[in-house]
């Protein structure tokens, strides 16, 4: 059953007839999804300090935000988040309050990474900025209150694909192994040929349609199989951080966040696999109108305080 907080707010968006996204520019998109947040979204928590940065990377700058609750340590730990939104929408804005709600219940910062998106930046250039981005932070952790060796990696559907990714590029590097990686409703598989993606295909918020337009902006077809792309299909995901993957019940990409925690369990490493089985895609961030919600962004808080505390 789906849960009844979810299937009000598919009724709702139905009634008013908010056009499905795969019918929208990506202007047109990203405009639809900032405005969106104001309704599903909880207030946001106060926090001690929040301030824009910039990171200075090899393709350019890559713009930051730094979450600081009050109480942590000067050398705080930190999670590094990757914003969903299919590679082509989603910001710093639309993922905010989330971010403020896992630093304050994480304990630690929090550096969300405003990665470059498609269509005007196609693969790989979000990955490069990930990377980019991640490393930038490692190295300057100390002059940033930030504790380089106690580091954690997450995103959520597009930047849960990141975050994996960001994991396996910086495995075997010269500075400290990140502590998790915590990937909700991460994209594992450009293939899209887990059964979830017919079975959810439809009227769950996000739509085969909708994961072939994110995709078609974001890749060619040449590039599914690319281990940067689909990390599903690198064929060693050993030595890599303790994982925590989340996924829900009425998503297309259920069924590949599942196989990429088995994949991980099998190759290793440390994983721990939650299903909201009665949610949909993107429900993380709509504390306002969906509970399950804060219950997952808990979740989510509490495997930080434990992996970096």
């Amino acid at each position: 059953m789906l849960d009844p907080q979810a299937r009000g707010l598919l009724d709702l968006i139905a009634t008013r007839g908010v056009p499905p996204t795969h019918l929208l520019s990506p202007d047109e998109a990203r405009r639809i999804y900032r405005e969106r947040r104001f309704f599903t979204q909880p207030d946001p928590p106060a926090l001690a300090e929040v301030r824009d940065l910039s990171a200075a990377t090899p393709t350019g700058p890559v713009p930051l935000r730094l979450y600081r609750p009050a109480g942590l340590p000067a050398r705080a730990p930190v999670l590094v988040y990757f914003h969903g939104g299919g590679w082509t929408i989603g910001d710093l804005d639309t993922h905010d309050v989330l971010c403020r709600e896992l630093a304050v219940g994480g304990r630690c910062a929090v550096v969300a990474v405003d990665y470059r998106r498609a269509p005007e930046h196609r693969f790989p250039a979000a990955v490069d900025d990930a990377i980019a981005a991640t490393r930038w932070l490692q190295a300057g952790a100390d002059t940033l209150g930030l504790d380089a060796g106690r580091l954690a990696l997450g995103g959520d559907s597009a930047g849960g694909n990141l975050a994996a990714v960001v994991a396996i590029a910086l495995r075997g590097g010269a500075t400290p192994a990140p502590r998790l990686q915590l990937l909700v409703y991460p994209a594992t598989d450009q293939r899209a040929i887990a059964p979830s993606h017919t079975s959810n295909g439809t009227g769950y918020l996000l739509t085969r349609e909708t994961v072939a337009y994110f995709r078609g902006h974001y890749l060619d077809e040449r590039d599914w199989p690319d281990w940067r792309a689909s990390p599903l299909l690198q064929l060693d995901l050993s030595r890599l951080p303790p994982a925590l993957v989340l996924t829900a019940g009425f998503d297309p990409l259920r069924d590949e966040g599942r196989q990429y925690a088995d994949a991980l369990s099998a190759a290793g490493t440390p994983t721990q696999y939650i299903c909201f089985e009665r949610q949909i895609h993107g429900f993380l961030t709509m504390g306002r109108v969906i509970d399950e919600a804060r219950t997952a962004v808990d979740l989510c808080a509490a495997a930080l305080r434990r992996h970096l505390g």
